[in-house]
């Protein structure tokens, strides 16, 4: 959908996450082997994996201003079963976040902690257009993006409000 590049660090796993399911296809590479691997999952895993996936959506729309776009189950009470521990170099004193497992759940939490350190977590969106909510990486100065793709998701938007006026 995007040709936006990916978000920096541990969000381009969110940013990968929500965007393997194509909403105006309703394709999702997660029913495929291949989908699955990337993420390291097994299809026991799926259920969980995609509540996961549609909770983070609902909290980039809500970066971009927007409700949810359907109910889900808050992000909060999923990551929070996300095993996580403070690892420190001995050497240096330095601190980071690691998960205790290889769970998705546990590298999303991480992703999203480092991502609220770092204050780029806000910056994850979902394209507004309801036919797509396909998360992005808003680069702009202002952090005002609101679609996906401008020249996708925006100029159809745009061509929807100019016909609307004409109307």
């Amino acid at each position: 959908m995007s040709e936006r590049s990916p978000a920096p660090g541990g969000l381009e796993l969110v940013q990968a996450l929500v965007n393997t399911l194509d909403i105006e296809s309703g394709a999702d590479s997660l029913d495929t082997a291949e989908g699955r691997a990337r993420f390291a999952l097994t299809e026991d895993e799926l259920p969980r994996a995609r509540e996961l996936r549609e909770s983070l959506r609902a909290a980039l729309l809500a970066h971009a201003g927007h409700p949810p776009h359907r109910e889900v189950t808050p992000l909060t009470r999923l990551l929070a079963r996300a095993p996580l521990y403070v690892a420190v170099d001995e050497r240096d004193g330095s601190a980071r976040l690691t998960p205790t497992d290889d769970s998705l759940h546990a590298r999303v939490a991480v992703a999203v902690a480092e991502a609220l350190t770092a204050g780029t977590w806000g910056r994850l969106k979902a394209c507004e257009a309801v036919t797509c909510h396909w998360a992005y990486y808003d680069r702009s100065p202002a952090g005002r993006g609101r679609w996906c793709s401008m020249s996708v998701c925006g100029a159809r938007a745009k061509m929807r409000r100019y016909r609307a006026k004409e109307a």
